[in-house]
């Protein structure tokens, strides 16, 4: 499988040890950066053409990694077809693929061991989607708003509970 990998300056040797690991394990990285320690970079830089390149590869999957792996999230999430996870434990990584159909994950890399982390990216490059039809309808309100901008009608139980934006603000 193609891995698509983008960190900053506090991922750099995970990644480095991942690309490694991939290889190892048969799977094809493709390194997005950084590729020199300056801890001054930008993850944006780097995880956006990690997320834009698992988007445009259809069947790859993605990790980026940062300090604490929440901005990293975030910028993958900006990609138009991407749905990336934070992940911090073994659950969250079998449940990112198996109820989200994740493409991409994100690891803080001041948050774990080299070994933790490499055990998250185990498992979710094994953990293929349940297909479930209650995730793929949840998929689907997400990719939908994505294209559309148009919000998931109401449950007819929510009407009359939802706040509406003040008209005066």
């Amino acid at each position: 499988m193609r891995v698509h990998l983008g960190t900053d300056h506090a991922g750099l040797e995970l990644k480095q040890h991942l690309i490694s690991w991939l290889e190892t394990h048969g799977h094809e990285p493709v390194d997005h950066g950084a590729f020199v320690y300056d801890a001054q970079d930008d993850y944006p830089v780097f995880c956006l053409r990690a997320a834009a390149a698992v988007a445009a590869d259809h069947g790859s999957l993605g990790v980026v990694i940062g300090g604490s792996g929440n901005g990293e999230q975030i910028a993958a999430n900006k990609v138009k077809g991407v749905r990336a996870a934070l992940v911090w434990n073994h659950d969250t990584a079998v449940l990112a693929r198996q109820h989200n159909d994740a493409n991409v994950i994100s690891v803080g890399g001041r948050m774990h061991t080299v070994e933790e982390m490499t055990g998250f990216v185990e498992l979710f490059l094994a953990t293929p989607f349940s297909g479930e039809e209650r995730h793929v309808r949840r998929i689907k309100m997400l990719t939908d708003y994505e294209v559309t901008g148009d919000l998931p009608a109401l449950p007819a139980s929510a009407e009359g509970h939802t706040a509406t934006p003040d008209a005066d603000a």
